[in-house]
């Protein structure tokens, strides 16, 4: 007798003719090929990815970023782009001005260019999208509840901006009211930011902390429903378990009637 098995992946295994979770977390299909991801997992880099990280030494010619995987990200002096966006050769001034650039505490967002065969990745910040980040609010969640999409980077109705890294590291921001192209990347506002855009702020970062405990997958509609679920309550009173059970239902049933 032939027994045909559904090709296993990661965190699968096979017992009686039946393929079973080895982990607890979201099952991910590719074809045939069936893989679970853990809830609680370190960031496994790949190319094309877009994290958000905090610079945590400078070193000759690179910096190193915390990027939530095992190993420490690279961010090479040659892969950004320098101050105005001009395109030249990197030369010893510019190697003694990194600090000038990014120093240690700083938070970036960029985009995974490489990875090593030890599982280290390599970053760059060569589009004006990219750089250092201003004035904000930093949430540390799973990588594996970050829904991959096209764009990472949401401009919500709501008035705050999110960037959904794939590392986990979510930056909420209030929306810029122009975009500074001249920048490249490294001219942060320090304008004291209005109360209302801080409460915005405050509601949207509680309500992913909402989503996150509820293991519901993060992606600019699922937050989007989730604030607005939430405005009949107080900004404090969105972390109550109940409150919380109660936003995240109704935003999960507004999500399957989307999909219909």
């Amino acid at each position: 007798m032939r027994i045909i098995f559904r090709p296993r992946g990661h965190g699968t295994y096979v017992e009686e003719e039946k393929l079973i979770a080895s982990v607890a977390g979201a099952v991910e299909r590719v074809n045939k090929l069936v893989c679970v991801r853990a809830l609680k997992t370190r960031y496994n880099g790949e190319v094309g990815d877009i994290v958000v990280g905090r610079i945590t030494e400078v070193q000759q010619k690179r910096w190193k970023v915390e990027t939530n995987s095992r190993l420490d990200s690279v961010l090479l002096l040659s892969s950004m782009n320098l101050p105005g966006g001009e395109l030249r050769r990197r030369s010893a001034e510019d190697e003694l001005a990194m600090r000038d650039y990014l120093q240690e505490g700083d938070l970036i967002s960029a985009e995974v260019q490489s990875v090593f065969s030890d599982g280290a990745v390599s970053l760059h910040t060569r589009s004006l999208k990219y750089g250092k980040l201003g004035q904000g609010v930093l949430v540390q969640v799973s990588p594996s509840l970050v829904k991959r999409q096209k764009t990472h980077f949401h401009d919500l109705p709501c008035g705050a901006s999110v960037i959904l890294g794939n590392n986990g590291f979510i930056w909420i921001y209030p929306t810029p009211e122009q975009k500074d192209e001249e920048a490249g990347g490294f001219t942060t506002n320090l304008e004291p930011v209005p109360l209302s855009d801080r409460e915005v702020i405050s509601r949207l970062r509680n309500c992913i902390v909402a989503l996150v405990t509820q293991n519901l997958m993060l992606f600019d509609t699922s937050i989007l429903y989730c604030y607005e679920a939430s405005l009949s309550h107080q900004i404090k009173d969105i972390l109550k378990p109940e409150v919380m059970e109660e936003i995240v239902l109704e935003t999960r049933q507004r999500l399957l009637d989307l999909e219909g």
